[in-house]
């Protein structure tokens, strides 16, 4: 049988001008935030298989890419279900390897501990435009602090750097799962069924308020119900501040504290912020990872029509690991997203050193290749990126190769200088 060239389904080969990008980019990525506080992490890339399937990845612990037993643990014969078999599983995510690693390394740490955490994560999904089946993640998270001042400050953090990368018009839309919570307990929806709700609501951006209506009654919910909870995004229509609206309208069901620290969140924001976007209330926004707690929010870019980016607060999760919990909150970049929209626009990494090839042809004096190598060491000493390559016969398209890498400045050698 023939070896395949082609990477497996739903993964891709990165090109040197894609490379060049990424590395410019984790690098924008890294200095902004550690100008913020976040210190670099690494966690490996395989987790224990209870940790990923603990019933708070949503939709992400049905696309885990498991890991069998091995050796003497692996018992082909004796095996009665999947978890006789399985013992690990490539992470799909980075919060829930942060959350172990800060579980364990807690006494470590300082409090509030600030992550930046960089890394492929795997998940079986259907690949298409922007997703992929493994992916470089990007997080920050604050762990230790209750208070707003988190939501805050892992808002700026992001919205700088995105800013940096040349991104402008975009929004960052914010909610909190209080919130939704409380609209559906307003509305009569039954507890248990929340999570049904919620993922209808979901597509609102997708199937509008119709289609919400249609797919709610579908489920089986009351009129009743359904009327009332639809009622409350039209109200928000016509109202000047939405989350006041809602705050007024809901009662006792939305405690007082929930208003006041979104409100304190979106006002902070919008009044330090140092990048061009609009921070922006959206009471349709869920999320889908069952371990939100509270504020969550998300990157809307109008360039990739969807979603490029979220995050929000998770205050029970570490507790899952220790039985104490710890206030966290996180946000992450969608960052294969933002590098396709760069290679769509045709980005080009700004002040890149001059790029000079040195072709040599085959045959040169072992006492000239040796000054051609010192001159070439010195240009790099100089601050220029020197290529020093073998002349092929057909030095034209090796020229045009090579100026498609962004070489634009060639140095000829000969074994007979005379040429």
């Amino acid at each position: 049988m023939a070896l395949s060239k082609k990477p497996v389904t739903g993964m891709k080969d990165i090109m040197p001008e894609e490379m060049q990008i990424r590395d410019y980019v984790i690098s924008v990525i890294k200095e902004t935030y550690g100008k913020f506080g976040f210190t670099s992490i690494e966690t490996p890339c395989v987790e224990h298989i209870e940790n990923l399937s603990n019933k708070q990845g949503g939709e992400n612990e049905k696309l885990i890419f498991k890991i069998l037993k091995r050796g003497e643990k692996l018992n082909l014969e004796t095996a009665q279900c999947e978890n006789d078999l399985v013992d690990g599983g490539l992470r799909y995510d980075l919060t829930v390897p942060l959350v172990r690693y800060y579980s364990n390394h807690a006494n470590e740490l300082p409090s509030p501990f600030k992550a930046l955490q960089m890394g492929n994560v795997w998940r079986a999904d259907r690949p298409q435009r922007g997703r992929y089946r493994q992916f470089m993640q990007c997080d920050i998270d604050i762990l230790g602090e209750p208070s707003n001042l988190a939501e805050i400050e892992l808002i700026l953090a992001t919205t700088t750097t995105i800013g940096k990368l040349g991104f402008k018009n975009f929004q960052i839309r914010i909610n909190d799962r209080k919130i939704l919570k409380a609209m559906a307990a307003y509305s009569g929806f039954a507890e248990e069924s929340y999570d049904s709700v919620f993922i209808t609501l979901d597509k609102m951006d997708k199937i509008g308020l119709e289609g919400v209506e249609a797919e709610l009654f579908e489920s089986g919910f009351a009129k009743e119900s359904i009327d009332k909870y639809l009622s409350l995004f039209k109200g928000m229509e016509d109202a000047e501040n939405g989350l006041t609206y809602l705050a007024n309208t809901l009662g006792d069901y939305m405690e007082e504290e929930v208003r006041v620290g979104l409100q304190e969140i979106m006002d902070s924001v919008t009044a330090t912020k140092n990048a061009d976007f609009e921070l922006v209330f959206d009471p349709t926004l869920v999320r889908g990872m069952s371990y939100y707690t509270g504020t969550i929010f998300e990157i809307a870019m109008p360039e990739f029509g969807g979603s490029c980016g979220g995050g929000g607060r998770y205050d029970k999760m570490v507790g899952k690991f220790t039985g104490n919990d710890v206030p966290a909150c996180g946000f992450s970049i969608g960052f294969e997203r933002i590098i396709l929209l760069l290679m769509e626009s045709g980005f080009k990494v700004p002040s890149q050193p001059a790029k000079v090839a040195y072709l040599l042809e085959k045959g040169l004096p072992s006492e000239e290749l040796c000054k051609v190598i010192a001159q070439a060491q010195a240009d790099r000493q100089n601050g220029n990126q020197v290529l020093v390559v073998r002349m092929n016969k057909n030095k034209k398209f090796q020229k045009e190769q090579l100026m498609k890498d962004g070489y634009n400045d060639f140095k000829e050698f000969y074994k007979n200088p005379l040429k």
